[in-house]
């Protein structure tokens, strides 16, 4: 697949949508170039909201935002599309005058009684309200112009004033650019010139030990002036994505931190445990014996984000004086050319999991790279779909593990093979991380944090994983990912319904559908206790039944009018669907549920049997993967495992027995048990530092 292919797929996905939900192609659009924003980390989240008009003889136009709450960033989009595949051009003027008309819309939303004339009840009145609430606190506008055009190669930057003393951004989003963020292997590097900081850049000392062929290490001062201007130009991205995950759900400026800047600014390198660093290219000059720092690409903090973000706040809101203030930093730089980009991006999150080891930041928020992922993985790929509506082939929903796989695993295939994957792996059978994390809590009862965004909701999804997965990973079986994909069944038939309804005014249908998916979950287990919703009923089928389509169509009306009720405690609905006390009142509807559902249901019983079933099963088969990974490896490596793990006294009678099995292959080969008990210990030896021979 090459950018022209993407482009055409994306646009038929798009007509595609707009003629199943009934909406606009325009907003479909939008909300698809959003989502793969979202998934690629360039935006946290995503409201749609059209919303066109003139203020002061201007026009002005806005499709949707979002609020970066830990960095302050107000990201506004605009579309520029008319979906016809042709070879259109973006030129500077038109570029411009749809990043004007954003603006516009932000002035007019800011200083005149706009939120008087629209109506409480839209996404334009919450956005609205967002402006004002935050707006001494918005320290920067970013606009996103997304467009179906091809861009100018004329357009290489786009100069627009700030707005009120806050600083504006903007970005040209069309579809030849999102093909390149979503097959790259990696998000779009940053790349500082200390120079243009400091005249001779960053002083340091090379602190390699031993003869690390992969990373090189540096130890240096940083000015704090100098860390607080970069963070003012690339906020959040600054900080590797685990890090920001942590701190979006902590307090971003620490209280000590701060009153050391403040009131005691020449103690804070004594105070302070300074910032750890990772870079993939990093460029030195000597200066009379003394080396220094002057270029970094793919500059990411991996420890020392609260540090970095309370030097930048107290300089914007205390305007403290920063220049008493030197942070010492760590910068691991990792060889390219020595490394290839997977363990690149692998070894950077090894260095970032052990550097916060000392914080509070569990296992959960290092997510990216649980276990859980790969066996969704594995089964996602051999479980396959019952063919339905006449088709003589079974398909596969396809488990995104990682970012742009789906696309990726497409990219070097004949057209022939291409159509094969596809009607394989369709693509309206795609199941990304957030999805599975979005329909999963649903599902537990918690809307309102689902409502939160993707990001807020996969931390809770993480936390929830992480603590079962540690209990019995043979949990997350066959039957858990048929059961997920039941309820994205149930998700996307609620997309494509609510929108065509005549109750529907427009505006919070993510809210409706994660509302109204759980409080029918609730009414199930409230109505036919015993009994819950058979949901490998509907994998059976891959549609849902009638009485569940019933079921739902009249909760998510009444669902609907309870959320936008003009009673509400507060008035910004989004804002209304994050708190646990909207869930608490949408929970008291009642609701009687139609008789037919009792064909829909399984009994408790029935249930724990089948899961037991399927438990055992994923064991048998986690047992052979175990035995498959220590297999591979000789009896070398585990003789030297064996010396590695009496000398720190981390093994056991257990271990043992299996290590004197491993220690014979492949005469003799450990039984899945063994295998199990041989890659638990060989993980705790590596914590210990038990390297391999090829590390």
């Amino acid at each position: 697949m090459d950018a022209s292919e993407f482009k055409k797929d994306f646009l038929e996905g798009v007509k595609a949508a707009s003629v199943t939900t009934g909406e606009g192609s325009c907003a479909c659009f939008v909300d698809n170039v959003s989502s793969y924003l979202i998934d690629n980390e360039i935006l946290p989240d995503f409201v749609p909201c059209y919303f066109p008009g003139e203020y002061k003889r201007k026009k002005y136009r806005i499709d949707g935002y979002s609020l970066d709450e830990f960095d302050g960033t107000m990201n506004m989009i605009v579309a520029d599309y008319d979906g016809l595949n042709e070879d259109r051009t973006l030129i500077m003027s038109a570029a411009n005058q749809a990043i004007d008309r954003v603006m516009v819309f932000v002035d007019a939303a800011l200083n005149s009684s706009l939120s008087y004339d629209v109506d409480i009840s839209t996404s334009a009145s919450d956005l609205i309200d967002l402006l004002k609430n935050n707006r001494k606190s918005i320290r920067k506008f970013r606009v996103f112009l997304f467009t179906d055009a091809k861009t100018s190669a004329r357009i290489k930057s786009i100069d627009i004033d700030d707005f009120e003393g806050v600083p504006v951004e903007a970005q040209i989003w069309d579809l030849a650019r999102l093909f390149e963020v979503c097959t790259s292997p990696s998000i779009e590097n940053i790349e500082i010139n200390f120079q243009d900081y400091i005249e001779n850049g960053i002083p340091c000392i090379e602190a390699n030990v031993g003869e690390s062929q992969k990373y090189k290490s540096y130890l240096g001062v940083i000015p704090g002036e100098l860390l607080a201007d970069i963070y003012d130009k690339y906020g959040a991205k600054l900080l590797e994505g685990n890090v920001r995950s942590f701190l979006s759900t902590k307090v971003a400026v620490n209280k000590k931190i701060r009153e050391t800047i403040i009131n005691s600014p020449q103690m804070f390198f004594a105070f302070n445990n300074g910032i750890s660093v990772t870079a993939k290219s990093v460029q030195l000059k000597e200066i009379q014996g003394m080396k220094y720092i002057i270029n970094a690409r793919d500059f990411q903090i991996i420890n020392g984000g609260q540090t970095t973000a309370s030097l930048y706040n107290a300089k914007r809101n205390n305007h403290a004086d920063l220049s008493k203030i030197y942070v010492q930093m760590k910068l691991t730089e990792i060889d390219e050319n020595r490394v290839s980009v997977d363990d690149a991006d692998n070894l950077i999150r090894d260095i970032s999991r052990s550097s916060n080891s000392q914080n509070k930041v569990s296992d959960a928020d290092f997510f990216a790279s649980h276990p859980f992922h790969r066996q969704m993985e594995q089964i996602s790929k051999v479980t396959y779909a019952p063919a339905v509506h006449g088709a003589q082939y079974e398909t596969i929903w396809f488990y995104e593990r990682a970012r742009g796989q789906y696309l990726q695993e497409q990219m070097r295939l004949t057209p022939a093979k291409k159509s094969a994957f596809l009607l394989k792996n369709p693509k309206k059978q795609l199941i990304k991380k957030t999805d599975l994390a979005k329909v999963h809590n649903t599902w537990l009862g918690h809307p309102d944090t689902v409502s939160k965004g993707a990001q807020t909701n996969f931390i809770q999804f993480a936390n929830y994983i992480d603590e079962q997965w540690q209990i019995n990973d043979a949990q997350f079986n066959e039957r858990y990912y048929q059961s997920i994909v039941a309820l994205t069944i149930m998700f996307e038939y609620l997309s494509s319904y609510i929108p065509k309804q005549s109750w529907y005014e427009g505006g919070y249908r993510a809210n409706v559908i994660t509302y109204s998916i759980a409080l029918f979950h609730r009414l199930i287990m409230k109505q036919y206790p015993g009994r819950d919703l058979d949901l490998i009923l509907i994998w059976n089928k891959q549609e849902l039944l009638d009485p569940i389509k019933e079921a739902l169509g009249i909760i998510a009306e009444a669902v609907f009018n309870k959320i936008t009720d003009p009673n509400r405690p507060i008035i910004n609905v989004t804002q209304w669907c994050k708190r646990a006390s909207c869930w608490d009142s949408v929970q008291v509807l009642n609701i009687e549920l139609p008789e037919e559902i009792d064909t829909c249901l399984i009994s408790s019983e029935d249930n724990k049997y089948e899961n037991r079933k399927a438990n055992k099963n994923q064991k048998v088969t986690n047992g052979i993967n175990a035995q498959t990974e220590v297999v591979k490896l000789p009896a070398e490596h585990w003789k030297r495992l064996a010396e590695f793990a009496v000398e720190h006294h981390i093994v056991s009678p257990t271990d043992v027995s299996a290590l004197k099995v491993a220690c014979q292959i492949p005469s003799k080969i450990p039984n899945s048990v063994q295998s199990r008990h041989l890659l638990d210990l060989e993980s705790r030896a590596r914590a210990e530092g038990f390297k391999s021979e090829d590390n």
